[in-house]
């Protein structure tokens, strides 16, 4: 997943400038707000981020305070290519405080900005990331300097539920104190949660393209459902270290965006002779975002709470809102979202190395390099991510070009495992009892990982068709360990003879080289739609027991036929990689093997003998909004009378989520 910063001629900066500007009017009603206030100098932005270039020319006349020592002044060259840290840390405050008039206009351009670096740019690894207590320093550091809202466009992956105390007390602090920490809610493209924006007081914000839809990339689920927002986040001009403009696509660039509009409304408060209230102003802008319509759009939970909507806050703040003198978390940010479905944290980061745990970390390609200690980074550079790192939270959206959907994945195979390096196989060799220290005895590691689960993050788990690795899994995020803990039992399943086959849907997210020398890509599971089982599980599961009258019995075992062999044409004739729409479409409905057996029953009804004849797969061309539905379809043919008409089966599948769902009824014809 490349970073997604472009350098732009004048002419290319002129025009995206422009689109920008019509999203801004459109989407978030910020001409009308910058018609009131431009921000006020007594409202203060403290920016934790990258260093920045202080004599870039937008920032010129921009009331900025280091609160540590600047760089010294860059060459002005506005295609010097410079470090990744300094890159995010420069455009993040151009997007906040860049002057009107010049190449980059800020949304709160008088304020005054805290600029206090936590990520450092590195020759080697690209950007050194900054370890959750020194983010929780960084944080005091902002309230004593009396900030009033942190702009933090960076986080970190959690996989535990409980937080870093000390970033924990940090944020505790920063609410009893009133002051509002905004923080970018990630660029994994999954139900998954980024530290510190899924803390209880932060406001999270997600990404959303200029039509207002949410990015693929862009994290949902969990507290996010009740305390984020959606803001733009796609091709965000911002100032490049030297001279020139960039354009950045994600999180990082959607979160400065809501910052600024926060400081525009304190500073409204304040100009009203009023104390600045930054939690009012989070409650009211959550109160006031503009809800998903589930009749318009099929994945309403990706757009949080709803998408940013300045209007009616600023008419109540107008009007006077009463000041409210405690944090409001709960209640008022619960109405925003009453109508958010419930998920579960249930699919990891695609920016998880094999036997890495997630931390905040940048939307960038997996390498094949073993996994580093881990700290706070950055959320968009192009390194392998460091477990329990807060990273910089701009991206590329699935390693294609800006707003790119990650590559979705529903396969089915088998299970095992990789080491990846002898080094690693050599030390589990001498972890192991001596009585049973081989390694790749399947049934010696499953039960060494009994006594040491924590161990199977050290393995490299893959996914295979007829013994050849297609995928390797790398579980990560909240539930990491659940998917570990699945992963074993179903290779103990496999071990013992009673399981065929498991279903892995998931993101691609980079590559891993096995320790044959094979690179094969990385998948990043869905645990909800993982699963384990054989054939006659299935057909025990969706036709129930076989009767015992003989009538019944012959009627029971020709559906039982027809739906095996339906079955196996999947498994094993048709078998793919399920990186397709139509093959993700294909592996689903033979997972979802009660539709299968309704038409299997209804084929196999009478006294005719009929067999499968075609399985094919298209595009389905009615589909619900927001959707990518492809219709499957089965046709028989009675083997005794070729005379007799096909009798074709069809139901259709949408695949636009990670998990596919059968839609509609099945429906059928005859045809010659």
């Amino acid at each position: 997943m490349k970073k997604a910063r472009y350098l732009a001629t004048p002419a290319a900066a002129s025009n995206l400038q422009g689109t920008a500007a019509f999203q801004s009017e459109r989407e978030v009603g910020l001409a009308s707000l910058h018609a009131l206030t431009q921000g006020d100098p007594r409202v203060r932005i403290a920016v934790l981020d990258g260093p920045i270039d202080y004599a870039h020319p937008s920032l010129q006349g921009a009331l900025l305070q280091p609160l540590k020592e600047p760089l010294p002044a860059l060459p002005n060259h506005a295609t010097q290519r410079l470090g990744t840290a300094i890159g995010h840390g420069t455009h993040v405050a151009s997007v906040l405080f860049g002057q009107h008039g010049t190449n980059v206009e800020g949304v709160a351009p008088r304020c005054t900005g805290l600029i206090l670096p936590i990520f450092e740019d590195d020759p080697i690894t690209g950007v050194v990331p900054c370890s959750p207590a020194r983010l929780a320093a960084a944080i005091f550091t902002a309230l004593d300097h009396g900030a009033h809202v942190i702009n933090i466009s960076g986080g970190q992956l959690i996989n535990a539920q409980d937080p870093d105390p000390a970033l924990a007390e940090a944020v505790q602090a920063c609410a009893a104190r009133n002051v509002l920490i905004v923080a970018a809610a990630g660029n994994d493209g999954c139900e998954c949660a980024h530290m510190p924006a899924a803390l209880d007081s932060v406001l999270a914000v997600g990404a959303a393209h200029r039509d207002g839809r949410p990015m693929q990339a862009s994290n949902w689920g969990g507290t996010y459902a009740i305390q984020g927002l959606l803001a733009p986040g796609e091709l965000s001009p911002g100032a490049a270290p030297g001279s020139g403009v960039e354009f950045m696509t994600g999180t990082s660039a959607a979160t400065p965006l809501v910052t600024g509009v926060v400081a525009l409304l304190l500073s409204l408060q304040v100009q009203r002779g009023l104390p600045p209230d930054p939690h009012l102003v989070r409650a009211l802008l959550l109160r006031h975002a503009l809800a998903c319509d589930p009749r318009v759009s099929s994945q309403c939970y990706r757009h949080l709470a709803g998408r940013l909507h300045i209007a009616p806050t600023v008419r109540t703040i107008l009007e006077g809102e009463p000041i409210m003198s405690e944090v409001v978390v709960g209640p008022v940010a619960q109405t925003a979202a009453e109508d958010a479905p419930q998920v579960e944290m249930s699919q990891a980061m695609p920016n998880i190395a094999a036997g890495a745990e997630a931390g905040l970390l940048p939307s960038a390609p997996i390498a094949s390099k073993p996994p580093v200690p881990a700290l706070l980074r950055p959320l968009n550079v192009a390194e392998p991510p460091r477990p329990e790192a807060v990273m910089p939270s701009t991206c590329g959206c699935g390693g294609g070009e800006p707003g790119a959907r990650p590559k979705l994945v529903y396969a089915l195979g088998t299970l095992d495992y990789d080491f990846g390096t002898e080094p690693l196989r050599d030390s589990l060799v001498q972890a192991m009892p001596m009585t049973a220290n081989a390694p790749e005895v399947r049934s010696q590691m499953l039960a060494y990982l009994d006594e040491n689960p924590h161990e199977a993050q050290a393995l490299i788990w893959t996914l295979r068709l007829d013994e050849t690795p297609i995928y390797a899994i790398a579980p990560g995020g909240a539930y990491a360990s659940q998917v570990y803990e699945r992963l074993r039992a179903y290779l103990a399943e496999h071990v013992a003879g009673r399981a065929e086959l498991v279903s892995v849907p998931g993101y691609i997210a980079g590559t891993v080289r096995l320790m044959s020398g094979q690179t094969v890509p990385l998948l990043v599971p869905a645990l909800r739609g993982m699963y384990c089982w054989s054939t006659a599980q299935v057909l025990e599961q969706a036709m129930g027991g076989r009767p015992a009258d003989g009538e019944r019995a012959a009627e029971y075992d020709r559906r039982a036929k027809a739906l095996r062999n339906y079955l196996d044409r999947i498994y094993y004739a048709q078998r793919n990689l399920g990186d397709t729409p139509e093959h993700r479409a294909l592996n689903f409905s033979a997972t979802n093997a009660f539709q299968a057996a309704e038409i299997m029953s209804m084929a196999a009804h009478g006294d005719a003998q009929v067999e499968l004849s075609t399985i094919s797969v298209s595009k389905s061309p009615i589909c619900r909004p927001d959707s990518d539905c492809y219709d499957v379809q089965l046709c028989f043919f009675n083997p005794d009378n070729t005379n007799m008409a096909d009798r074709v089966y069809r139901f259709t599948v949408d695949v636009s989520d990670v998990i596919p769902v059968s839609i509609g009824q099945v429906r059928s014809w005859s045809q010659r």
